[in-house]
């Protein structure tokens, strides 16, 4: 059971992978006041109009009240509407006050919805049998199983699918990229065969520990001096190749208004985040990477640079979708990084054959 701090954007955080497996309370007391557009509705790249993935993430949503009369030009069906079409449990006239406050102070937990009427010792029951959040490998379910292509651009970035957001395939396609979206558990040679310019390791839910096989490709790339870009779980899977360890925050960051800190710079942005695990800072010292960003409330790690190689990593989202679009530049930073590289393979390239 977790809890998003956004006033808007509930369509994107209810396609948004990273929240495979876990009930969602919306704190915003009003949810589902602007609709959800037509099943199929799509944007100008062919993918779904204003959702991160195809579906419904979570397993079920909690909120003060549902609106059952929305208003807005592309609305097409209702948010209880749309829930039942994917068979997604919602329960409504929750104190989410209550709610939030219970979890911020015992941290997030199991919990339960039924659409059954059933007394509390049957669903506590249910939720005594129930598998535990922190053992649950939900990036296998949360990633494509098989290689996915977008655009026509004549440089290849290769995505690692460990649950990513539509937002980052958008962002890479803006900047003419052709993005070819693997499976999480792909190997080096699989993710070299497309002869990639740059890799992004998604965002996704769960453990980072968990995603044995996606850190070791990623101990490979960076190795291999390919620019890379980490984000969310994609920054803690970087983090742990470079032999960083993890930890579990008590309730997580969950939503668009999370403060960061540029290190290089002293500027404080406000941040799209969605995440339950973060980079320990003490572990960082017995790496090649350093602190790039940290959270203003709580100092956690939200960014990291490596030292030698050009691979950069942050926890926050970029892509935003829903929330604050002030960290683009993070894209930019990675596309500058793919232009040098590319333009010293190539020199080297030219300096080979004239020798």
């Amino acid at each position: 059971m977790v809890f998003n701090t956004g006033m808007v954007g509930y369509l994107e955080s209810m396609t948004d992978p990273s929240y495979a497996g876990q009930i969602l309370a919306f704190t915003y007391p009003l949810i589902g006041n602007y609709g959800v557009p037509a099943k199929g509705a799509r944007d100008s790249y062919g993918l779904p109009l204003q959702m991160e993935s195809e579906s419904i993430q979570p397993r079920g949503i909690a909120v003060q009240e549902a609106c059952a009369y929305p208003s807005h030009w592309a609305s097409a069906r209702t948010l209880s509407q749309w829930m039942a079409s994917e068979g997604v449990p919602g329960i409504a006239s929750v104190d989410t006050r209550a709610l939030v406050t219970k979890i911020r102070q015992f941290g997030v937990m199991m919990g339960v919805i039924s659409t059954e009427d059933q007394d509390y010792t049957s669903l506590q029951t249910l939720l005594s049998k129930a598998e535990s959040y922190d053992s649950m490998k939900l990036v296998d379910g949360a990633s494509t199983k098989s290689p996915l292509v977008y655009g026509d651009g004549d440089a290849s970035v290769v995505l690692i699918d460990c649950g990513a957001k539509l937002g980052i395939v958008r962002n890479l396609l803006e900047r003419g990229y052709r993005v070819v979206r693997l499976p999480f558990n792909s190997s080096y040679s699989k993710v070299m065969s497309y002869d990639p310019v740059g890799v992004v390791v998604s965002n996704g839910p769960g453990d980072p520990a968990l995603c044995k096989d996606t850190v070791k490709t990623a101990a490979r790339l960076i190795e291999g001096e390919i620019p890379m870009l980490g984000i969310c779980l994609g920054e803690q899977i970087v983090g742990i190749s470079q032999g960083a360890t993890t930890f579990k925050l008590k309730y997580g960051h969950r939503g668009q208004n999370k403060p960061c800190v540029d290190l290089t710079t002293g500027r404080g942005y406000v941040t799209s985040q969605n995440h339950g695990y973060s980079l320990d800072h003490k572990s960082l010292k017995e790496t090649d990477l350093t602190a790039w960003f940290i959270n203003s409330d709580d100092l956690t790690v939200e960014g990291v640079e490596h030292k030698n190689r050009p691979c950069i990593a942050v926890q926050f989202h970029p892509e935003a979708s829903p929330g604050p679009y002030d960290t683009t530049f993070v894209f930019s930073r990675f596309d500058s990084a793919i232009q040098e590289w590319t333009g010293r393979v190539k020199g080297e390239a030219i300096r080979s054959l004239r020798t």
